[in-house]
């Protein structure tokens, strides 16, 4: 007759197996797809390269709007669903394509009041590098970008929603670059 085992081996081979099925799971899933910021692509043309690239070209930074002001500043355009950062001598250090609410900002100037580390953004996101800078209709606007740095989901119907999501990169960067009270010009 086989001997038998006293309890406490019985609950120990469990847990101990539980952990492990714990483990591989969780190893299986940070091996999966992540969400990333989904951004329009430059179509490959005929003269593109035979080798495929891991990584983006770099893009020369786009011409910062005529009607931006000038100084350090944070130039939004509307129309063009773009952001530059632009330094003290009007030189354009970054500009990136920008996923914008449903509540849009009258065109203007305004500052960087209130600053957030991380929150959960309205449509149910985790985000992170929030920057107030204006407020519509009742409806704060500020930039800020997603922690899994997804892109946003399509807003429900009638929602309204001011924030301005940026790719992950861009966040830190705009995070870095737009201290309380810096200018954040909208344009058209």
């Amino acid at each position: 007759m086989p001997a038998r085992l006293p309890s406490w081996a019985w609950v120990t081979g469990l847990t101990t197996g539980a952990i492990a099925a714990v483990v591989v799971l969780a190893v299986q899933a940070d091996q999966g797809t992540k969400p990333v910021a989904a951004t329009p692509r430059p179509s490959a043309s005929a003269t593109a390269d035979a080798k495929p690239s891991a990584r983006p070209r770099e893009e020369k930074p786009a011409a910062v709007p005529d009607d931006s002001g000038a100084g350090r500043r944070i130039v939004y355009s509307l129309g063009a669903k773009r952001v530059w950062l632009v330094d003290a001598s009007d030189a354009p250090l970054r500009s990136f394509a920008v996923w914008p609410g449903t509540v849009a900002p009258d065109p203007g100037t305004y500052t960087i009041g209130k600053r957030t580390e991380a929150t959960t953004g309205s449509d149910g996101v985790a985000v992170e590098h929030i920057m107030y800078f204006a407020q519509k209709s009742g409806v704060f606007v500020a930039f800020s970008n997603a922690v899994d740095g997804s892109s946003p989901p399509p807003a429900e119907p009638g929602a309204q929603t001011g924030g301005i999501r940026v790719a992950k990169p861009d966040g830190k960067a705009l995070w870095t670059f737009g201290a309380a009270g810096t200018t954040v010009r909208v344009v058209g």
